[in-house]
């Protein structure tokens, strides 16, 4: 079976138990989800649903207490700390909420930082070409302080894609931005889902938000509750939402 062929993301029985003393805490209580190659997918639950343990299973930043998760195909679930940092600076991209930048280097610099951990040569070709993708070929040398929050954010999506990954892990990454702004960085994340094929998996705490992506999966009580697949997701920029509420509605 070709790569093409194998889902993203393939997660089987999955659990997460935290254990606080004599207290366990079910973070996740069997989940089996599988993501397709190309899909644009959103996680949306309430505090306490089980969505950032999710999403930290799904970025190998965590490893679950029980069930499988094949990653490209690849089984992940039980790699040691060192495996699954090596997994997650060659598969995965991180887009934060809270963008993550170091503020005293150039955004060119900020995109290099994960092809210099992996040793990469052409480092700086690569960052630039990340940063035009974006929309920020004009601002390669300017430091976080001298960005808005919308090209700040766009600073970290262009982090997030310089290794090619095979999947990019978006953590309410309109949270901190205006509604411009928002509007702005979903724009992005449509077209390079559309127009490169990139899988992006969100989380989401706005109806709005997640009405941008093809497939929302809700979670309740570390369960999921149901997939709603979205026919006619709302077009970034086409479209104005306010807070999180379609404004017309």
């Amino acid at each position: 079976m070709m790569v093409e062929d194998v889902p993203v993301i393939q997660l089987k029985s999955i659990t997460k138990i935290y254990r606080m003393g004599k207290v366990e805490v079910h973070a996740l209580r069997g989940i089996d989800l599988v993501i397709n190659r190309g899909e644009f997918t959103s996680i949306m639950g309430p505090s306490g649903s089980g969505k950032s343990t999710l999403m930290h299973i799904i970025g190998c930043l965590d490893q679950p207490t029980d069930g499988t998760y094949l990653l490209d195909g690849e089984d992940v679930s039980s790699l040691s700390d060192d495996q699954l940092a090596e997994i997650r600076n060659r598969k995965i991209g991180f887009v934060f909420q809270n963008f993550n930048l170091l503020p005293r280097v150039s955004a060119l610099h900020n995109v290099e930082l994960p092809l210099i951990y992996a040793g990469v040569s052409n480092r700086k070709e690569r960052a630039i070409e990340a940063l035009k993708k974006v929309g920020l070929g004009d601002r390669i040398n300017h430091h976080p302080n001298e960005l808005s929050g919308g090209q700040r954010q766009r600073v970290a999506i262009a982090r997030a894609l310089v290794t090619n990954p095979s999947l990019i892990l978006a953590d309410e990454p309109t949270g901190n931005l205006d509604s411009k702004a928002g509007a702005e960085v979903m724009k992005i994340f449509q077209d390079l889902n559309r127009e490169l094929g990139i899988t992006v998996v969100m989380v989401t705490h706005e109806p709005a938000i997640a009405k941008h992506t093809r497939r929302i999966i809700h979670l309740k009580d570390g369960l999921i509750t149901r997939e709603e697949e979205v026919p006619n997701p709302l077009v970034a920029g086409e479209d104005i939402y306010l807070n999180g509420v379609e404004v017309g509605e």
